[in-house]
């Protein structure tokens, strides 16, 4: 099916959205009628692109992810993923340039973890230099990594940035495991 620019616009809000959404919001953020933003939603998922979770909701599904761009992770590229690397791999937390706290992730469970405790310097010192965008890329998390895009993106700070981050990475993590 070749998808118009407004079907690819429904799938990436529904994409950054990362949960269901109703198809008055999908119109609001379109700027479509509620009955078109409707009818295409009901291309999108006749054409598998998105799937409704529950009544009156839309979610993209994996297709809709490939059509907007994402690879596909496949229960092998879960793994290779989630795997942990050796320590010359792992992400080191720094609070700023030679100021090293001593704690590393060598996975995305393990970064998923730390993301909760490390010293909120470390946070605010990464996001803005794209380092955990960088990391999760190399793990081969190209999904995570443009969602930590998005994230840079509404500047935020302090504990709502910590919140934001482990909002994203932990559901990532289960989504990876359960493949």
């Amino acid at each position: 099916m070749n998808v118009s620019e407004v079907k690819k616009k429904i799938l990436e809000i529904l994409w950054e959205a990362g949960k269901p959404m109703r198809s008055l919001e999908i119109a609001k953020q379109t700027g479509l009628s509620i009955r078109s933003s409707t009818m295409h939603l009901i291309g999108l998922r006749k054409a598998e692109y998105v799937s409704t979770p529950e009544k009156g909701y839309y979610a993209i599904t994996n297709p809709g992810k490939e059509m907007i761009g994402l690879p596909r992770v496949d229960k092998k590229r879960a793994s290779e993923i989630l795997r942990s690397v050796p320590l010359e791999k792992a992400f080191h937390f720094y609070t700023d340039i030679n100021q090293y706290t001593g704690f590393y992730a060598t996975s995305l469970n393990d970064f998923s973890n730390k993301i909760q405790t490390i010293d909120i310097r470390s946070i605010e010192f990464h996001m803005p230099r794209g380092d955990f965008e960088f990391w999760f890329h190399n793990q081969g998390d190209l999904e995570l990594a443009k969602r930590m895009g998005l994230i840079k993106g509404m500047r935020l700070s302090g504990e709502d940035l910590r919140r934001k981050i482990y909002e994203i990475i932990k559901p990532r993590c289960e989504e990876l495991a359960s493949l």
